[in-house]
């Protein structure tokens, strides 16, 4: 059962988060008025702190589209999706999803996977830690090794676009531009992860996304070949299986 002190708390929360709410009837100032312009200062505030902090966390995607229409979108985001805790470090995670569906955004079709390559980034950064698997214990399955299933670093994050993400990403991130040129034709997959002290994004070669994708589901080595290699026959399971080995992002074999 909720306390008193607590569904007021809620009360007021809500209030806070939603312009369309209305100030508390139990919030009253000292001279027993409702403080309606201080409310609506602190509610401003907490507003903006919460769009700076979606800033921080999506800085590709903010440079885009600019400032301007970066926080004007953020607020709306705010207000249909306030944070629903007090730990706020996974708010923000179906920005993505939001900029899919927010009209005015439809102008730059890429712009929601940048947000996706953002957010990896993130959760990266704050993954668990966890030693990767070595080459020698690799070697040493020996025959076995054809036919095992593989742990993949919890950093490890998978985003697969229709669009050049990394790209454009890496020039807007380098050089600042809210319209990256010399931008290679289709898309491009990313593994991110942080198998040590850094954040790394390494594009996948042909196939390297349904490869890694079919490994994490659970799938053995020769069964993930397989379905890489029918969505792509340029699938190169030596190089796609050497390049994972080489970013770190297995952690275990199994």
């Amino acid at each position: 059962m909720t306390s008193g002190a607590g569904q007021r708390e809620s009360v007021f929360a809500q209030a806070l988060l939603d312009s369309d709410v209305g100030i508390p009837d139990t919030l009253k100032g000292r001279d027993g008025r409702r403080p309606t312009r201080r409310f609506a200062v602190y509610r401003n505030n907490v507003y903006a702190s919460l769009i700076d902090m979606l800033a921080g966390r999506f800085p590709a995607t903010a440079k885009l589209v600019g400032e301007e229409f970066f926080r004007a979108m953020a607020r709306e985001y705010v207000e249909k999706t306030p944070p629903r805790s007090a730990v706020l470090l996974r708010y923000g995670g179906d920005v993505p999803d939001f900029i899919d569906a927010f009209p005015p955004a439809s102008a730059v079709p890429y712009l929601a996977d940048v947000a996706r390559l953002e957010w990896a980034w993130h959760e990266a950064y704050h993954a668990a830690d966890a030693e990767p698997l070595s080459q020698d214990a690799l070697t040493a399955l020996g025959p076995r090794a054809e036919d095992i299933g593989f742990v993949f670093h919890p950093s490890s994050r998978l985003v697969r676009s229709a669009y050049p993400v990394i790209t454009i990403w890496e020039l807007t991130m380098r050089d600042g531009e809210d319209e990256p040129g010399r931008l290679p034709a289709g898309g491009e997959d990313a593994l991110v992860l942080r198998p040590v002290l850094q954040v790394t994004v390494r594009r996948l070669p042909p196939g390297g996304a349904a490869f890694a994708e079919a490994l994490m589901a659970g799938e053995k080595l020769p069964a993930a070949a397989r379905i890489a290699l029918e969505l792509d026959p340029a699938f190169d399971l030596a190089a796609n299986l050497g390049g994972l080995m080489r970013s770190s992002a297995l952690a275990a074999a199994r």
